[in-house]
Formats: C-alpha cells, sequence, structure tokens
C-alpha cells in the first residue's frame, strides 16, 4: 500500500505541484488549505508523512504541529515556509518537526527529504514492534508473592548500572529476569549480548569475550570483535558464570575495575562502557571456597543479588503459566487453542518440577502439538509426563538425586494407581506400612482425594 502524504498550504500553486511530483512517485496525496483542515484530515486519514506550511491563516502551522503531535505523535511533519526563520525553524524542531525547507522548494530535495523521513518512521515502527515482541516473550508469569517479591526487586534495579548477579536452578528464568534489567534500564536501546560460559570451550572463550586480531592463533583468518565490545553501550549477560575457569575470571576482573581490554593477539586497549549481569546455577560462595571461583571477582559481581525462585515453590503460578504456554505456542504453530482441565492443572501442581519452568514450558509444547483432542486433561498429563520423567533421570547429577526422583515418582504413581490407598499400596510395593507412610512424607508427596 503506497505512503499516504499530507500536504497542507494555503497556496494552490504550491499544494498543485507537490501533489504532482508525489503522485508521479507513487505516493498517495490528500490537502488541505488551513491548520484547522490539516487536523480533520489528520485525524480521519493518519497520513505516514505531512508537509506543512508554517505561514497560514487563524492556527498558523506552528500551532498545528503541535496538535498534530497530540493526534498522533510519530508521523514526520516536514516544516516548509517561504520567510526563513532561525528562530521558527529551531522552534518546529524542538516540536518534533523533522526537518524545515524553505520557499521556493527544490522538488529534487522535497522527495529526498520526504524518502528519509519515511525510511526513519519505518525503522523506529520497526524497533518499536521488535521492542513490543521482546517485551511480550520476556515477562514475568506468575501473581505469587515470590515473583510479586522478584518483580519488584527487578524494578529497583533496572535503573541503575550496577552489577547484578543472579543466582537460580537451570531452567527457572534467569535469562528472562536478565532481559528485563536491561529492558527496564536507560541501556534498552543498546545491545544485549548474551555469553553462556558453560557452553564455550575454555581455549575459545577469551577470544568470544575480548576478540582477536588476525593471525592470533590458528584460525584466526581476520579481526573479530569480541562480546565486551559488541555490548559497549549495553548490557552483558555472563551466564553460568561459575564454569568460567580462573584464568578467564581473572581478565574479566580486570575490564570490570578498568572498562578496558586488550583482544587476543591484540597489545592496544579497547575502552568500553558495559553493564554487567551475570548468572549461576552454583552455589557461588561454595565454589570460593573451594577455590574454583575468585572471591574479588564474587564480590564485584555480587554487588544487587537477586535470586530466582524454583518452580516447585510457587506451583500457585502453574495455572497462569500453562494459560500463557498454551496461547503462545497456538499462535506460533497455528493451532487451535487448547484448553486444560482442572483435574490436569492438579496434576501438574502435584508435580515438583526439579527442571523448572523450562520443563513445564517443554511439556505444554509437547501437549500442543501431540495431543488430538482441543482439551488436555489429567490422562494426556500423567501419559506424556510420565514418558517425559523418564528421559530426564539421566540429567541428574548424582545416582542418589536421580534415584530420590525416580522413588518419589515411583511412589506416587502407584498412590495414584490404588486410589490413594496407603495400605493397599504398601501391599502392593512389598513393603512395611509405616515404611510407606515416612516415604511419603520425606518425599512431601501429596495424597489424592
Amino acid at each position: 500500500m503506497e505512503p499516504v502524504v499530507l500536504i497542507v498550504d494555503d497556496e494552490g500553486g504550491i499544494r498543485e505541484s507537490l501533489s504532482g511530483i508525489f503522485e508521479d512517485e507513487g505516493y498517495s496525496v490528500v490537502t488541505a488549505e488551513t491548520g484547522e483542515d490539516a487536523l480533520r484530515v489528520a485525524k480521519e486519514q493518519l497520513p505516514d508523512l505531512i508537509l506543512l506550511d508554517v505561514w497560514l491563516p487563524k492556527m498558523d502551522g506552528i500551532q498545528a504541529l503541535k496538535e498534530i503531535k497530540v493526534i498522533k505523535s510519530d508521523i514526520p511533519v516536514i516544516m516548509i515556509s517561504g520567510h526563513g526563520n532561525i528562530d521558527v525553524a529551531v522552534k518546529a524542531t524542538r516540536m518534533g518537526a523533522y526537518d524545515f525547507l524553505e520557499k521556493p522548494l527544490s522538488l529534487e530535495r522535497v522527495l529526498l527529504t520526504a524518502k528519509r523521513a519515511l525510511e526513519k518512521r519505518a525503522l523506529e515502527m520497526e524497533n518499536k514492534t521488535l521492542r513490543e515482541d521482546i517485551t511480550r516473550r520476556w515477562r514475568l508469569i506468575g501473581e505469587s508473592p515470590l515473583i510479586a517479591v522478584l518483580s519488584e526487586q527487578i524494578k529497583m534495579a533496572a535503573p541503575s548500572n550496577s552489577r547484578v548477579l543472579i543466582t537460580g536452578e537451570s531452567g527457572s528464568g534467569k535469562e528472562v529476569v536478565a532481559r528485563l534489567l536491561h529492558g527496564m534500564s536507560s541501556r534498552a536501546e543498546k545491545p544485549f549480548i548474551e555469553v553462556n560460559c558453560a557452553a564455550i570451550p575454555q581455549e575459545l572463550i577469551e577470544s568470544e569475550l575480548f576478540g582477536h586480531e588476525k593471525g592470533s592463533f590458528t584460525g584466526a583468518s581476520e579481526k573479530k570483535k569480541g562480546k565486551f565490545e559488541l555490548a559497549d553501550g549495553g548490557t552483558l549477560f555472563l551466564d553460568e558464570i561459575g564454569d568460567m575457569s580462573l584464568q578467564t575470571q581473572a581478565k574479566v576482573l580486570r575490564i570490570i575495575e578498568t572498562q578496558e581490554f586488550q583482544r587476543v593477539g591484540g597489545n592496544t586497549s579497547t575502552k568500553v562502557d558495559v553493564r554487567i549481569i551475570a548468572a549461576t546455577n552454583k552455589n557461588i560462595e561454595e565454589e570460593v571456597e573451594k577455590g574454583m571461583f575468585r572471591s574479588d571477582l564474587f564480590f564485584r559481581l555480587n554487588v544487587i543479588p537477586i535470586a530466582v525462585p524454583p518452580l516447585r515453590e510457587r506451583k500457585e503460578d502453574i495455572p497462569l503459566l500453562v494459560e500463557h504456554f498454551i496461547q503462545s505456542l497456538a499462535s506460533e504453530y497455528g493451532k487451535t487453542r487448547k484448553t486444560v482441565t482442572t483435574e490436569a492443572i492438579k496434576n501438574l501442581q502435584q508435580y515438583d518440577w526439579p527442571g523448572n519452568v523450562r520443563e513445564l514450558k517443554n511439556l505444554i509444547e509437547r501437549l500442543v502439538i501431540m495431543t488430538p483432542s482441543s482439551l488436555i486433561d489429567a490422562k494426556d498429563i500423567q501419559i506424556v509426563k510420565s514418558e517425559h520423567n523418564q528421559s530426564d533421570y539421566f540429567s541428574y547429577k548424582t545416582l542418589k538425586e536421580a534415584r530420590e526422583i525416580f522413588e518419589k515418582d515411583f511412589i506416587a504413581q502407584k498412590l495414584e494407581e490404588n486410589n490413594w490407598n496407603v495400605s493397599r499400596t504398601a501391599e502392593i510395593l512389598e513393603i512395611e506400612r509405616s515404611n510407606l507412610h515416612r516415604k511419603i512424607r520425606a518425599h512431601k508427596i501429596q495424597l489424592g482425594d
């Protein structure tokens, strides 16, 4: 659809000549003779660009510009005048005019200025849409007291340039917190650069962080900017900071102190302005005691500590999370939005979610894709969750942890199969009833109705 240009001038010859050149270039043109008419057309048609004469009868162009910005502030307005006046041009620019052109008009310059104004507006609209998409994607879901506290901490910490250390279990939402801290800060328009310290081989992480010069090592065929340089003016998110080597920790510490670094193989310093947000699923204080993490780096990163609660501690948020995931996944895959029954939600809330929000999202994604019915009930949840959990045992770090999770799931499943009859379940499991009661209490299994 061609852009709509509104031309406002009390001289008929000007309106006619400008209309002609814009129509010849494929634009749709509407005109107005007065400021009052311009406001009416702007409200009705919301043009993409306005050319506005300064000297108009009754309401002048400056007043009309002020009113147009109230109607829709992002419409670019090019002011035109036969009486060149620096004060008027400055005033119009301060009020939001894109540019100021003097008569007699150069038609070539008018078209070039209009093209640039429309390109700038298109870019701004694209950026706005991108920011809205990011805001929708990266937000806290839940109304539990723990989420309320977390949300308040983010709001207080975000406007500062202070370093933040986010702690929490895998899958609990540490990246969401980091993204929100950046998005609510004065650096929101600048880059957000993420580095997963656990995913990059130690021999390459310095090159990733600091960049390298051409020929600095085998395979370095050209100069490369590092993450610190790419994040200049914005935020650098060091995820899984606990997996960073002591050697690299020393260099990161030096950058924090000086805001300067050298590329691998280089001998000149590069200065940057970067806010660092770090995250880890490890207990860093324990890592410090074991000599695996530098205490001085820990103290510098831990200016503002933020702990993300695991999903098992805020199960009241599960219905809202399920609703959010179903809606976003249905939209993403172009599928009909499914409904989850109350019993299914109750089933989900009886599980402790060792994989946290990420595990819940993965399960809901599978249900949205694989459940043939538009209704997801407790039976669907149980079938998929059982299969899902079996593969998850391989993600646990110790045999003890995997055995405990398996035992809990196994007992809960057998209790449900026997309508939560403890005596009957104990008999089937071939253990004493008192022993089963102890295991139920130890695993905090909630008995069904």
